[in-house]
């Protein structure tokens, strides 16, 4: 089952908060520590960057198919 985009749009930031306070808790170099790929926290912060970039390239894309099949 799949889980719809209001749904997807609250919980995907919420889990990424999550996990960005867990960093900050438990990761002794935290803002430093955050450059590796294998740390929570670089995930965390990409995460809600991710997101919008893909929303808007997405919606980018199905409004230039709109007007090609409209013109």
């Amino acid at each position: 089952m799949f889980l719809s985009l209001p749904t997807l749009t609250v919980l995907i930031p919420l889990i990424s908060l999550v996990g960005l306070f867990y960093s900050a808790s438990v990761e002794e170099n935290f803002p430093q520590g955050c450059t590796s790929t294998a740390s929570l926290c670089f995930y965390s912060l990409l995460l809600p960057i991710t997101i919008p970039v893909y929303v808007f390239f997405h919606l980018w894309t199905w409004m230039g198919i709109k007007l090609f099949r409209h013109n």
